[in-house]
């Protein structure tokens, strides 16, 4: 285990031919994150007055082990009732046992926000440990060019959370091998072949994650390696390509560039370490409809997979089977194992908010350790606070508004790859770059709406300033667009419009105002050029009425309808994928020619 260097570290002498265990901050862990002070005074939830425990505090002292460590070691606890002193009498012992469980609530609950990130590259663990950070592998989150413009806060200064999961199936040592077998792949370049992204809503009151099966044909744009400098040239191909392309953060740019959602970071998992913390979290309940058995004798296809009818417990190596079965589910494609993968994921948080997993703090250990070493994220987010703030996050999402769901898609010519279904997939993008739930609750539970404001200022004397927003990695920007639509706008009656030079990227033409006053203003402009009201938004930046001209308007003056018939109501198009998070009794239905 990698260890950090830290001031004052002392080795502990040693018993006669035994090695003892080492203390919290000889392997680099800081416990002064744990004197006195408790959790920092911005972690999420903190519990007000809460007393703090040591790091090597309330535990049996033992680890449960684990497959397939790279050192052969497990990291252990410390004896019960060593950390926080020790106290006579039955009020010590009642609040030593109050401590122990609030350090098991926070260390549960860090597990649940990093642990519902397993199947597309996350996980848990006991985030205060710095040595931990060691541990992550990092890397840039955009190798594009587009520069797609970061959502701005609402009313209440809260932004929308994107986050893309990523599983790579590289072979690049013997471990990956022997889990994903084809040996010959070692020294290929690994592919993306789990691609989800975790959409978390600005008020933090849902979340939609949404999967792009791995042959669906995209345009890749242009990427350069961080590392050694190389140039990827633009493609169209299938998406788990992009990965081979620089690495996670050309998959980054792919998706920005298809869905023009803004990501915030990434996380990347291989096959090796989605064992190693599904053996850590445990097992976890998944159902089939019949007996399965992955495994073709005539081509070798499949997974290994073997369950009987009805609900199982898995972990580790069967967990990695679980999450990889395509032959063998469905219509033995990725279609099928999409929607295994979010029944896992479901399943596992379910478990996690339930607490009748990981309160065991050596658990927890095993956990963390596992995931950082499995992890690979982007710059932003590799630090243990950094992902503990994220767990934070993730928590708040209430089980029932979870929403999982495969990108709508069509057969392309041949049924050898599939393509975004036109008007369904950008409906969905839309949904998610307006930060609307999947789930559809979002349009139900509104209030009713009261009347639109009137305009404060007539149109002519109204300033408008028009900007840009064609910037795209694959199509490039439109030359010219603000200048072309600032001359619609005064052909409209606004002849006070004006144009900002400044090009950027933004999926949707939107119609943004500083001031409240103004969203009468906003809303007549938006109605003059035929924009729907979803376009008008609250803008902290935007300085009187700013309308930015996305990549959904690139040419002429009327704005185009929504492909496939879209409409402005906020509803998710049909979906025969969509899985609600408290759903315990989906099973996935078994293939006939893969049972036993």
């Amino acid at each position: 285990m990698r260890q950090s260097s830290v001031r004052g570290e002392r080795p502990r002498r040693r018993r006669s031919g035994t090695q003892q265990q080492p203390d919290a901050d000889q392997l680099g862990w800081d416990d002064s994150l744990y004197k006195d002070a408790g959790p920092p005074p911005d972690a999420p939830d903190r519990i007000p007055g809460a007393v703090a425990v040591s790091a090597d505090g309330a535990g049996d002292g033992k680890s449960d082990k684990t497959t397939g460590r790279s050192d052969g070691k497990t990291a252990r606890g410390g004896k019960g009732g060593r950390g926080g002193g020790r106290r006579k009498g039955g009020d010590a012992a009642a609040h030593g046992g109050r401590r122990r469980r609030r350090k098991g609530r926070v260390l549960r609950w860090t597990a649940l926000g990093l642990g519902f990130l397993l199947v597309g590259g996350a996980g848990a663990g006991y985030l205060y440990y710095e040595h931990l950070n060691s541990n992550l592998r990092k890397g840039k989150l955009d190798l594009g060019e587009g520069g797609l413009r970061k959502p701005e806060p609402n009313a209440f200064g809260q932004t929308p959370l994107n986050i893309l999961l990523i599983g790579s199936d590289g072979r690049n040592n013997e471990k990956n091998i022997k889990l994903g077998g084809a040996g010959k792949d070692r020294d290929r370049k690994p592919l993306g072949d789990v691609q989800m992204l975790l959409h978390v809503s600005a008020d933090r009151s849902n979340m939609s994650v949404m999967s792009i099966p791995r042959d669906t044909r995209v345009p890749i744009p242009k990427c350069t390696d961080p590392n050694d400098g190389h140039v990827y040239p633009q493609i169209t191909a299938a998406i788990n390509q992009s990965l081979q392309r620089g690495g996670p953060g050309c998959t980054v740019a792919t998706w920005k560039e298809l869905t023009g959602v803004y990501i915030d970071h990434f996380m990347m998992v291989d096959f090796g370490g989605v064992v190693d913390m599904a053996d850590a979290i445990g097992g976890v309940p998944v159902c089939v409809d019949n007996n399965i058995y992955s495994h073709n004798k005539s081509d070798g296809h499949g997974s290994g997979l073997k369950l009987t009818k009805g609900t199982h417990s898995v972990k580790g190596v069967q967990a990695l089977q679980w999450l990889r079965t395509r032959y063998g589910f469905e219509d033995n494609t990725d279609i099928g194992r999409a929607k295994a993968q979010h029944m896992y994921m479901n399943s596992m948080v379910r478990q996690l908010k339930s607490g009748t997993k990981l309160t065991d703090p050596g658990k927890l250990r095993d956990l963390a350790e596992a995931a950082t070493k499995a992890l690979t994220v982007d710059d932003d987010l590799g630090s243990p606070m950094k992902l503990y703030d994220l767990a934070g996050e993730l928590r708040r999402v209430p089980t029932k508004r979870i929403t999982m769901i495969t990108m709508p898609w069509v057969y392309g010519p041949g049924e050898r790859y599939v393509l975004p279904k036109p008007g369904d997939a950008e409906q969905t993008f839309a949904l998610l770059r307006n930060d609307t739930g999947l789930d559809g609750k979002d349009t139900g539970k509104k209030k009713k709406k009261a009347p639109d404001p009137k305009p404060s200022t007539p149109k002519e004397q109204l300033k408008v300033v028009v900007q840009n927003g064609t910037q795209s990695t694959v199509s490039g920007p439109v030359p010219g667009r603000a200048a072309v639509v600032q001359q619609h706008a005064a052909q409209l009656g606004y002849t006070a419009a004006g144009t900002d030079s400044t090009l950027t990227s933004q999926a949707d033409t939107t119609v943004e105002y500083s001031d409240g006053k103004l969203r009468g203003d906003a809303l007549a402009l938006a109605k003059a050029l035929g924009l729907p009201t979803s376009a008008v938004r609250e803008s902290g930046s935007a300085e009187g009425l700013r309308l930015i001209v996305g990549n959904d308007w690139r040419t002429g003056t009327v704005y185009p309808k929504p492909a496939g018939g879209g409409d402005d109501s906020g509803k998710a198009p049909e979906n025969d994928s969509t899985l609600n998070g408290e759903d315990n009794k989906a099973c996935m239905k078994v293939n006939p020619q893969y049972t036993f």
